[in-house]
């Protein structure tokens, strides 16, 4: 397999654009390419242009009704629309269809890329739209790109697969779309469900049938920070990894945990998003043979978070690890101004935090503790481990 990170990305995709307004602007992509061109991340890296998925490929998750709704909707009566498409989070936009089968597509290519053995690791920023249902459009989120890549993994010979979502909000679809299907495992941390959309991720919800103990959900309180949120992740997410030995990681990396997330109430630095992408990096390594799948997802600080955020990312998939301390290129800053209005800008890369924490041994002793007692409980014993036991 070649050591190649292949990076899925061409302008069309800005071309998923909900409107004006609305918190999932294409500019946070833009902006965050723009960075990780000035710092020189993307030197020597040939971009791969997606191509939109076939209907054949979104029928993997999606039924043929919703596609031709989506593919109709910009040409149909207002009121007539169905399938969750033409609401505030769900407008309805001009070649709505096109633009998300595009991002689906690219999360194929990044697949393929891995699949093939053409790379060990593959982004497609532009994807982790993990919210959208079978039938139905959900939280800015058209066509689900995150189960439709795993879905065309398993059509094309990968048999176990690992799913991890560190998106503030649950990854309910791609949940969904795998319930009861025991060669996929999905993790998710998010904020609590009971004080965040859309309501579900409890660490009760195991999984079904031949697939029990497959679904893995960390609930976490409103205000964690960086020291809790790497807490919990510790506590759980090697353990579930090694007993379920995937082939692929799949990581759906939405930024929407920072502190200053006007949609959400976690309190991450970029300073510990950066420390959880290398987390990201080193668990491929160790329990995917080094396969990594990429994508972006929810982020709605647009100008001065997701794109130093995405920026660590892409130079951590690369092996181009920036330091926090990395001034920002002037050139970014003088564009940025332009289009942000009277917004602060930041000049590093870092937010002046130290993302230390203290692994989780077993004691009751954080205020995260409660969601990581709930989840190894429920969900450790399913895969043969002792939830009280601080070594796994």
């Amino acid at each position: 397999m070649s050591n190649e990170c292949a990076v899925i990305w061409d302008d069309s995709l800005l071309s998923y654009d909900l409107g004006g307004n609305h918190p999932l602007h294409p500019v946070r992509l833009d902006l965050t390419m723009r960075l990780a061109r000035s710092l020189g991340v993307l030197d020597g890296i040939e971009l791969r242009e997606p191509e939109k998925a076939a209907d054949g490929d979104l029928e993997r998750v999606h039924t043929r009704d919703y596609i031709a709704a989506v593919r109709a909707a910009p040409h149909t009566d207002p009121a007539e629309v169905r399938h969750g498409l033409g609401s505030a989070d769900n407008p309805v936009f001009d070649r709505m269809h096109e633009s998300s089968a595009l991002v689906a597509g690219g999360s194929i290519a990044a697949a393929e890329r891995i699949v093939s053995g053409r790379a060990k690791r593959a982004v497609n920023l532009a994807g982790g739209l993990h919210h959208a249902m079978a039938d139905h459009a959900a939280g800015f989120c058209v066509y689900n790109d995150c189960a439709v890549a795993i879905s065309w993994m398993l059509a094309n010979g990968v048999e176990r697969i690992a799913y991890l979502d560190i998106d503030v909000h649950h990854g309910d679809g791609v949940q969904a779309a795998f319930y009861d299907d025991p060669r996929v495992t999905t993790i998710s941390l998010h904020q609590h469900p009971v004080t965040l959309w859309p309501g579900t991720g409890f660490p009760t919800e195991v999984g079904a049938g031949p697939a029990e103990g497959s679904a893995v959900n960390v609930a976490l309180p409103p205000g964690t920070d960086d020291a809790g949120w790497l807490r919990a992740f510790r506590a759980v997410v090697p353990s579930i990894l090694e007993s379920c030995a995937p082939q692929v990681l799949v990581t759906q990396c939405g930024a929407d945990t920072h502190r200053e997330d006007p949609l959400a109430e976690l309190s991450l630095s970029v300073d510990g998003q950066r420390v959880v992408y290398g987390m990201l990096r080193d668990l491929a390594e160790r329990y995917a043979g080094g396969r990594w799948l990429v994508l972006g997802g929810g982020g709605y600080a647009l100008y001065r978070v997701v794109p130093r955020s995405w920026t660590h990312l892409l130079a951590l998939a690369l092996d181009r690890d920036l330091a926090p301390s990395c001034n920002i290129p002037a050139e970014w800053t003088a564009h940025t101004s332009e289009v942000a209005g009277n917004r602060a800008l930041p000049s590093t890369l870092t937010d002046g935090m130290d993302p230390a924490f203290t692994p989780w041994d077993g004691v009751n002793e954080h205020r995260v503790d409660t969601a990581v007692r709930d989840t190894r409980h429920s969900v450790f014993p399913l895969h043969g481990l002792d939830p009280a036991d601080g070594r796994d």
